[in-house]
């Protein structure tokens, strides 16, 4: 099997707060982040596969831009992440939940010839998130 990752990049916004805390234990467990602030996000898609003998490659990438423009980058871009996804609605907009609903977008929707292996977010250069899958 080989993997290949392919990167994007997109800019979203986000709080953090808890409705069933107070406002003293959402500043204390959440800080600064309490207010709407964004990041520009650098998102890891690795997929695994055979290659292909007459393409040379295991996955088409155009159909995978497509795929991952469509079902992530288009919905992430510029949005304010709890407030324009409702997946996010009950949750938090952390780069942990990030990659569970990306993973659970992309998985069925990877291109024949390949299977999705992880997501792998960026938030800033010091806070990563990934996921491999459910076990």
């Amino acid at each position: 099997m080989v993997n290949l990752t392919k990167q994007y990049k997109f800019c979203a916004a986000h709080r953090y707060w808890n409705k069933d805390w107070t406002v003293e234990k959402n500043d204390e467990v959440f800080g600064e982040d309490v207010k709407i602030h964004g990041h520009n996000y650098w998102l890891s898609i690795t997929v695994k596969g055979t290659i292909n003998e007459k393409s040379g490659f295991i996955i088409d990438i155009k159909k995978l831009n497509d795929v991952v423009n469509e079902h992530i980058i288009d919905v992430f871009d510029h949005s304010q992440i709890e407030k324009d996804i409702s997946w996010f609605k009950d949750k938090q907009p952390s780069t942990e939940n990030m990659v569970l609903y990306i993973w659970n977008e992309l998985f069925e929707r990877i291109p024949s010839g390949a299977t999705l292996h992880c997501v792998k977010l960026r938030e800033t250069p010091t806070i990563y998130s990934e996921y491999y899958g459910p076990k």
